[in-house]
């Protein structure tokens, strides 16, 4: 299967659209990108601008075979409409086949999240007697105590710091800036990271003085820390302790919101500090905090 010359500019031009004008995250770019591609794999030589309703729903049914996941068939549909929507607005269709698409209900689940006696075990068990090791336990201090996206993390700039007031600025998705609070304990850590371990840490390569610009935290070669490496940061630790749940650095954004809603905290004020664009997005944590007191209930109570 080839793909139409013209079809290949509209996804040229659509990815543009998204990355510079929508502020769509790298990895929602990609995916929505994949998406389209796939779609326009699939329609061989057809333009994706000469098609009705019935060839996109020919199309969903044909993916149906592959047994995707709501949440993945959702994102499809999410691609096509966005793409169509966009080649309407840029007039090289004159009606939107798209804009009858339904999506698919996505399933509810609740998210996981930690106590705090693992959160702490965690941490306690990531060694400190290394710069790298410093760096991790810094790191982990930090997801804990912000609730920050690990893309958040790995992107910070020494000019997003305002330690003095216990604030750093980061960029979440859609390059929304907001400004997150910081304990005073994370912010020990990360004091004492950047005044002694952070240019212990490259082997062999020079650190130069950090500029506003420059990545808070750093690999062994002097570069910006991916997201990666904090996911094989976690695996280990939680591996190396044998703690029965699956963590990761979203794992930890869910334990912060969900204790500080358990503990009283305002619901507009979470929405905040997690960056969220619509307060339901924010309210999964007061089912989760509900379904606990279920458990302590069902736990505690004699005749439950």
């Amino acid at each position: 299967m080839s793909i139409n010359t013209q079809s290949k500019q509209d996804l040229e031009d659509f990815k543009s659209y998204i990355i510079v004008e929508k502020n769509f995250s790298s990895h929602t770019a990609k995916a929505y990108c994949s998406d389209i591609l796939s779609y326009l794999v699939w329609m061989d030589e057809q333009s994706c601008e000469d098609v009705n309703f019935s060839k996109i729903r020919d199309y969903l049914h044909f993916i149906q075979k592959f047994n995707y996941k709501k949440n993945t068939i959702a994102r499809k549909i999410a691609s096509i409409r966005t793409f169509y929507k966009f080649l309407y607005r840029e007039r090289k269709i004159d009606s939107n086949p798209a804009m009858n698409l339904n999506t698919p209900k996505r399933p509810k689940s609740l998210p996981k999240f930690l106590t705090p006696d693992e959160v702490e075990q965690i941490l306690n068990n990531t060694k400190i007697e290394t710069p790298s090791g410093y760096r991790n336990r810094t790191i982990l201090e930090l997801l804990w105590a912000t609730g920050m996206r690990v893309s958040e993390l790995s992107g910070l700039n020494f000019g997003d710091l305002n330690l003095e007031n216990n604030e750093i600025r980061v960029f979440g998705k859609g390059a929304k800036e907001r400004i997150i609070l910081v304990t005073d304990r994370a912010k020990s850590y990360l004091e004492r990271y950047i005044e002694t371990a952070r240019s212990l840490i490259p082997k062999g390569f020079p650190v130069e003085e950090p500029t506003e610009d420059s990545p808070v935290f750093i690999n062994n070669t002097g570069y910006r820390l991916q997201t990666r490496t904090i996911r094989n940061v976690i695996n280990e630790i939680v591996e190396k302790i044998n703690l029965p749940k699956h963590v990761t650095p979203h794992v930890f954004r869910h334990s912060f919101a969900t204790h500080l809603i358990e503990n009283g905290a305002d619901l507009r004020v979470v929405q905040e500090l997690l960056g969220h664009a619509s307060i339901s997005n924010t309210q999964i944590y007061t089912h989760v905090s509900t379904q606990h007191l279920k458990d302590v209930y069902n736990e505690a109570h004699p005749r439950a």
